[in-house]
């Protein structure tokens, strides 16, 4: 995840796909993110680094 200079967005890259999301999102997706993992337990570890990601973005603008 990137911040971007504004500081009211953030970037999601994985792979060669990338979007760009206002910073207002950030809970939602963190709490999408944490869901796909609580709903796919076999699957979980693939959105281990999405989380990451977003919690570190997230502590360091102050949001949890």
């Amino acid at each position: 995840m990137i911040l971007d200079a504004d500081g009211r967005s953030f970037k999601m890259t994985r792979g060669a796909w990338s979007s760009d999301y206002p910073l207002s999102d950030l809970p939602k997706w963190l709490a999408f993110y944490r869901r796909q993992q609580e709903l796919f337990p076999a699957h979980a570890g693939q959105y281990a680094d999405d989380v990451a990601a977003l919690d570190r973005l997230a502590a360091s603008i102050g949001a949890r």
